[in-house]
């Protein structure tokens, strides 16, 4: 059996705030008492060389004068030059700011309690959790038989992190028998991992290795079976699943699955019995699953459903019946319920959940007698309990009417609790367990701020702003009363995201309280490409309507500022990956709205590297952004590429960052985006580029570490708003 420790993701690291300010305090906000420090801006920005390179489709023919910056092997003693170069001019230009961010970094570091635990969770005879303690960056995986017991430890990451610029733990699994453990590392941040096996009682590694995974591997009850999923090196997709048995070598392992479509993704998972280990067959708009019988692991695979052209479908198996979260025959989904043996017969459906079309069912988890149902309504995210004997449901109760919510820990198939993440802008993450028969929630932990937070001392605010084409977009707000003035005197940090249907829940972030104790009004804008409003928010924000994304961003900005929740002269806008893309377009779109623009491994070259089969993930994102070997998909990307559309025009500050080892949006993207703007920005406002020379696009490993980037952005963006606190 597999122990995931999915359940801890989000739950260790905690929020602070700096001390409370008094009313004079605040006052420097206004009007500083301290002169703002000067940036070294007489330092001379690499510039890059052009090397012209021809790609034509469609009869259309583009230059690109930095295609050279492309280096599959990183090791181009040129390019990491320029990189370390483009480093060093960003520490030169800041050097002022020196103490700013360490300062800044302390602050965001503070608000991590240094000795911390993750809340416990029960699974085939042990509990499990993660610690933490003093100044070390990563967790200790422990368990033990009962809650009083003393800590049996499977895993010390500090140990094993040593002499690594970068590490990162992957899956970790348990075998039914309790006595093995499977463990996957990645030490380059590609998110290629290798799986090692461990004799947990005597510590013993086995020489069962198993090299280029996706960092996933499940156990078969048998406690000799493994399945794991196999990477191709070079587009990184994980696209063979494998059976390992204990004791033999890699290369006699059992190929039991193949993807051979590259527009699909695959994943695994399992049953909370775990008599089911899952193949997932992910598409932007289709999707399927293959069941293993993890109690007969050598047994053939099944298809639970044929894969068909716009269905998309997830399950939840309960006792021998399962249940169904799909599309079919209803946009925003419904929930079903079939047999085990009926699967395929969609004829022998029963709707527990029916469509609605002004509900969108976002999530589900499944257990005892009961089904909990994640959904929004109007943008609102609300949580249902329907008991399953008597057909009634009830939506349970919660204290914030905007929040972000999310099932964790819910590994008992016959339990009569669920165990929910519960945050909002203004409430730190919180666990609670959630009494199904009578609604009484019990809170087992909420991170620790600092002895002098008090939530109450912030406010957030739901507001729809009209965009260009009448659709009103929701936008999440948070500031600190005393501060905000609703009089267009407050600087705006605005968010988003904006693709592939990721809804961006408007939830507790400790790094956001640096910012709106210096007076700022943070906003997460819910704009089309996410499912915030539903199924249909992300079909007008995808392919060919994609530029609905872009304006919405835009429209959301101008809303603010005229309903005074922004200052016009100090608006900051930040997004990373897809929400980088988004970044591009709207410098390219409306450059003077923005005073400063931060793009996190941004992903800017859309036509080239969508055009580029071999590159990672490009072959998977067709139903996404489209296929360039369509021309009208071609002439559509190229619209709003970033890297294409530079132009000669001002544009705003701009803080570009990335990692060198990035999986999913290569370096040279951004790389090469930055050295057009050099070439072709006709201001005087700065453009600084940093590369992490160990991370990926998740950043530095570490829970400490990761905050440099963080204290970075922070000292660039309160600079250029004219704050010196």
């Amino acid at each position: 059996m597999k122990t995931t420790w999915t359940a801890l993701a989000g739950v260790m690291f905690l929020a602070a705030c700096t001390p409370e300010k008094t009313e004079s305090e605040v006052s420097a906000v206004e009007e500083p008492s301290v002169a703002l420090p000067v940036l070294n801006t007489t330092a001379v920005a690499p510039v890059a060389k052009k090397v012209p390179y021809e790609m034509t489709a469609h009869g259309d023919t583009r230059v690109d004068n930095y295609y050279w910056m492309r280096d599959d092997s990183r090791t181009d003693e040129e390019i990491l030059g320029h990189l370390e170069s483009e480093n060093t001019y960003v520490e030169t230009v800041l050097a002022p700011l020196k103490e700013r961010r360490e300062a800044l970094f302390e602050e965001l570091v503070a608000r991590i309690e240094k000795d911390d635990s993750t809340v416990p969770y029960f699974e085939n005879g042990y509990w499990y959790n993660a610690n933490y303690s003093g100044d070390k960056e990563y967790p200790v995986y422990i368990r033990k038989p009962s809650l009083d017991a003393e800590d049996e430890v499977l895993l010390d990451v500090n140990v094993m992190a040593e002499g690594h610029d970068y590490f990162s733990i992957g899956g970790i699994a348990v075998s039914k028998n309790n006595k093995l453990m499977a463990y996957a590392q990645d030490t380059l941040s590609r998110r290629i991992y290798t799986i090692y096996v461990q004799n947990i009682d005597t510590g013993e590694m086995y020489d069962d290795v198993l090299e280029t995974t996706s960092g996933q591997v499940f156990w078969g009850n048998d406690n000799q079976s493994l399945f794991y999923i196999k990477k191709d090196l070079q587009t990184l997709l994980g696209f063979q699943v494998y059976r390992h048995t204990l004791g033999t070598t890699q290369s006699d392992d059992v190929l039991i699955y193949e993807e051979t479509d590259t527009t699909f993704y695959t994943y695994l998972g399992e049953s909370k019995d775990r008599s089911d280990i899952y193949i997932y067959h992910s598409h932007t708009d289709k999707s399927g699953v293959t069941v293993i019988d993890a109690d007969n692991p050598t047994a053939p695979t099944k298809t639970f459903l044929p894969i068909q052209d716009g269905h998309e479908y997830d399950v939840a198996k309960l006792g021998d019946d399962y249940y169904v979260r799909t599309n079919l025959d209803a946009k925003n989904f419904r929930i079903v319920k079939v047999s085990g043996e009926n699967t395929q017969d969609t004829s022998a459906w029963v709707d527990v959940v029916s469509h609605n079309p002004d509900v969108f069912i976002q999530d589900m988890t499944v257990m005892g007698n009961h089904l909990v149902v994640k959904e929004k309504v109007n943008g609102m995210l609300r949580l249902v309990s329907h008991n399953l004997t008597t057909g009634e449901h009830v939506t349970i109760p919660t204290e914030d009417p905007v929040f972000g919510a999310y099932f964790t820990g819910n590994t008992q198939a016959d339990a009569d609790h669920v165990r929910l993440y519960y945050s909002s802008l203004t409430t730190p993450p919180s666990i609670y367990d959630v009494d199904l028969n009578t609604l009484e929630f019990t809170l087992k932990k909420q991170n620790k701020v600092s002895d002098d937070f008090d939530a109450g001392m912030y406010a957030s605010e739901r507001v729809m702003i009209e965009a260009r084409d009448g659709v009103s977009v929701p936008v999440s707000l948070v500031y600190k009363k005393s501060t905000f003035k609703k009089d267009g005197t407050n600087p705006l940090y605005q968010y988003a995201y904006g693709s592939y249907g990721a809804t961006i829940e408007p939830t507790f972030r400790s790094s956001w309280v640096s910012l709106l104790d210096r007076g700022f009004v943070v906003a997460i804008a819910h704009i089309r490409g996410g499912q915030m409003m539903g199924r249909e928010w992300y079909e007008t924000g995808k392919m060919g309507q994609k530029i609905n994304t872009f304006t919405d961003y835009i429209d959301v900005t101008k809303g603010l500022i005229a309903q005074n929740y922004a200052d016009k002269d100090r608006v900051f806008a930040m997004g990373g990956s897809a929400g980088g893309l988004l970044m591009g377009a709207i410098a390219n779109m409306e450059p003077s709205l923005y005073t400063a623009i931060s793009a996190h491994v941004p992903f800017v070259d859309v036509v080239t590297t969508m055009s580029d089969a071999s590159i990672p993930l490009t072959t998977g994102e067709y139903s996404e952004w489209g296929n360039p070997e369509n021309a009208d998909e071609y002439a559509y990307m190229l619209s709003y590429s970033p890297y294409d559309q530079v132009v000669a025009q001002d544009y705003p500050h701009m803080l570009v960052t990335t990692g060198l080892h990035d999986s999913q949006v290569q370096y040279f993207e951004p790389m090469k985006w930055v050295a057009k703007l050099r070439e072709y920005k006709t201001d005087d406002n700065l453009l600084l580029f940093q590369t992490n020379m160990e991370a990926g696009h998740g950043g530095a490993s570490g829970r400490f570490k990761r905050f440099e980037s963080t204290a970075l952005e922070y000292a660039f963006v309160l600079q250029l708003a004219g704050i010196t606190e």
